[in-house]
């Protein structure tokens, strides 16, 4: 009777208490979430206790000593990665570690606009979570970076194509401004940037401000052929937006007379010939109007206030148009470029 007691005590029971526990933990494992698919994040530099106690707060899942046991167990304490992940309704404490470690975060769908520089450019992808407008700025400037990616200039200005992206929260500014240059290069492979007296570069540079001085589609070849026509004779190209970029960091809205009379590598009042560099991320389609301007004798343009612009050959009819379009205040009542119906 004694022998059979202690086989109970020391054998059997603690055997019972082990399966018994083992189970539990088995349940616990496997007790699936219960709510609606939910979108957990994990920000930049949160610790591994700090995830863990918001999962069970948000009842995703129901034990953090055990959930901290699993990730010690499958070695991945550190290996927490930050975006947004979606949680799907019946995962278990398994699952729910696999979606956080290897699982793909929830991309953010953004679109950069034609024509937007490399400024408005940081604040975009700023402004939903993909990088800080400083490291953006700081990746699209960095030598290194844009020698491995072929561009012999400051910065990547000119070459962050203008499309719609996919990116997770806090991806690094380098990957995205790299993504930003390989779509340049995807969608410029076929074209032959072959000019008659403008290099590569400076053909971005010159289609840049085809983008910026026309929001009428079918007008940039013919503003192209303006600017080619006045680098031909060695003219001043006078384009505002170039002046604009050229003090970017305090421009409030308007462009004074001491702003065009100021000297910077952008200031084509003061300059002859091209900018320093592109003053925008241009289109395609302006790319292309930069390599087929349209022939013709044009040497000025003047906006007529609905986005659209009349094109002039001598500076007596320039000196007309301005009068008539900009001096004469009843040709800009009720006109906007945002009015501007395109094709």
């Amino acid at each position: 009777m004694v022998k059979k007691t202690l086989l109970f005590t020391f054998v059997i029971a603690p055997l019972m208490a082990f399966i018994l526990v083992g189970i539990h933990v088995t349940v616990l494992f496997n007790q699936p979430y219960t709510g609606e698919d939910i979108v957990f994040t994990v920000h930049n530099g949160d610790t591994f206790g700090r995830v863990n106690q918001r999962l069970y707060d948000q009842k995703i899942i129901n034990n953090t000593r055990l959930f901290h046991y699993l990730a010690k167990y499958k070695g991945v304490l550190t290996k927490l990665r930050a975006g947004d992940f979606t949680i799907k309704t019946g995962s278990s404490m398994p699952q729910v570690l696999d979606t956080l470690i290897y699982g793909q975060p929830n991309l953010k769908i953004f679109t950069i606009p034609e024509g937007r520089n490399m400024y408005e450019v940081a604040k975009i992808v700023a402004s939903i979570g993909i990088t800080s407008e400083e490291d953006f700025l700081k990746a699209a400037t960095d030598p290194e970076l844009l020698k491995e990616m072929g561009i012999t200039a400051e910065s990547a200005e000119g070459y962050l194509f203008p499309e719609t992206y996919h990116f997770a929260p806090n991806s690094r500014a380098k990957t995205v401004v790299k993504a930003m240059i390989d779509q340049f290069n995807k969608k410029t492979e076929s074209i032959n940037f072959d000019h008659p007296f403008l290099d590569k570069h400076q053909v971005v540079i010159l289609a840049s401000m085809v983008e910026k001085e026309t929001g009428a589609k079918f007008e940039r070849n013919t503003i192209a052929g303006v600017f080619t026509n006045r680098l031909k004779k060695k003219m001043r190209l006078q384009s505002d937006p170039t002046t604009i970029y050229g003090i970017w960091h305090r421009y409030d809205g308007n462009i004074r007379r001491k702003d065009l009379q100021e000297h910077t590598p952008y200031n084509t009042y003061r300059i002859p010939g091209l900018p320093k560099g592109p003053i925008a991320n241009p289109s395609l389609e302006a790319i292309k109007a930069a390599l087929n301007p349209e022939d013709h004798k044009y040497l000025f343009f003047v906006s007529k206030n609905d986005g659209t612009h009349i094109f002039t050959e001598t500076y007596k009819e320039h000196s007309k148009a301005v009068n008539d379009y900009q001096k004469n205040v009843k040709a800009r009542q009720g006109k906007s470029w945002r009015d501007l119906k395109q094709d």
